[in-house]
């Protein structure tokens, strides 16, 4: 079997498995090798283990994995690993966040499973050069090839990047406000960027209880639902994708008019990685993050990084408070709403009815 193992980043190291990436991958090698008979397998979290087992048992040409699922697999069933024997190539995308320390212990045993490296070539692919990969390119080998198509970290030219600066708690009434704002400005899709799957989940409610069209993409969702929020607005069903980190790198979105960063990333260089998901393919694109009085640091971590200011984008104060009281009152219903979801889940309701009885 010659197999390529494609390990793709994670929401954050040790969190849910994002299979939407590598099932995108997959769906891109089987038009490309239609008629070269190519068998591949998708190894990712939230499907049958059993079912996956049998699948690499068949020796698939291309493997195409997420880290977390790959190694759950390995250490599950030790007879695995001859299936890998003879992989001729591991192709690790997104190399830099691959290469933090929360994926070591996958990478170890996917790489004992592998042959070793002179037996095979190893390529890896990453938008930005970080200091693992600096330090891993000073060390290689005399034989490894470089391909170094880097501008530094920077944003596309074609992307209008600009500000809103309000009150963190008001961040909501803004958001709203802006989002009614984009018929008028003619946007026809945009991709909100939250910090966590609670807040993405909430602000979801939140907005289909004003009456906005929306879809919610996080790792806390079924792969299933993930996979259907995300064809929904590839689709263009749907107008908004409210999404983590988990969006913010290879997901191949052909047309997105405007990012927007509800919550700043931590690492001002996933800010580049959300931006990018617009102005792709030499379109123009558009780029507005909400700023409060705890953000102004990330915002300076960012100019710095990417070499130029954020434009502010100027929103009337006194027309975006009129709607206060209508987001305020959607917030609450959503809070209600996420309460009422939580409780309904199977082992809140098992765990209940346990502690009852052992009362």
């Amino acid at each position: 079997m010659e197999a390529l193992v494609r390990d793709k980043g994670l929401e954050t190291p040790g969190a849910g498995d994002p299979g939407e990436l590598a099932i995108q991958i997959a769906e891109q090698f089987r038009a490309l090798g239609a008629g070269m008979s190519l068998r591949d397998c998708v190894v990712i979290g939230g499907a049958d283990m059993a079912a996956q087992t049998r699948e690499l048992g068949r020796r698939p040409h291309l493997v195409i994995a997420t880290p977390g699922r790959l190694k759950g697999l390995l250490d599950a069933e030790q007879g695995l690993a001859q299936a890998f024997q003879r992989a001729a190539f591991l192709v690790m995308d997104e190399a830099d966040r691959l290469l933090d320390p929360g994926f070591e212990t996958d990478l170890r045993t996917i790489l004992l499973a592998l042959p070793p490296g002179d037996a095979r070539q190893t390529l890896l692919f990453s938008a930005t050069m970080t200091q693992a990969l600096i330090k891993l390119q000073q060390s290689s080998l005399d034989d490894a090839f470089l391909f170094q198509a880097y501008q530094g970290l920077r944003t596309a030219d074609t992307v209008r990047e600009q500000y809103v600066f309000m009150p963190h708690k008001v961040k909501e009434v803004y958001l709203a406000h802006l989002l009614g704002l984009l018929p008028t400005l003619k946007v026809r899709s945009a991709l909100v960027f939250c910090s966590t799957c609670k807040g993405c989940a909430l602000l979801a409610l939140m907005l289909q209880e004003l009456g906005l069209q929306c879809a919610a993409l996080h790792s806390g969702r079924p792969q299933k639902q993930r996979l259907a929020a995300l064809a929904s607005f590839k689709s263009e069903t749907v107008p908004l994708l409210l999404a983590t980190d988990v969006a913010s790198r290879g997901l191949d979105i052909p047309s997105v008019d405007l990012v927007i960063n509800f919550d700043l990333p931590l690492l001002a260089s996933d800010y580049v990685h959300r931006v990018g998901r617009t102005a792709r393919a030499g379109r123009s694109g558009w780029a507005v993050s909400l700023v409060t009085q705890y953000d102004v640091d990330l915002v300076h971590a960012i100019e710095a990084l990417i070499g130029h200011q954020l434009e502010e984008y100027a929103l009337e104060e006194a027309e975006v408070l009129k709607g206060l009281t209508k987001v305020y009152s959607a917030k609450r219903a959503a809070m209600l709403a996420a309460a009422e979801m939580e409780d309904s889940k199977p082992s809140k309701r098992r765990s209940r009815q346990s502690g009852g009885q052992n009362s």
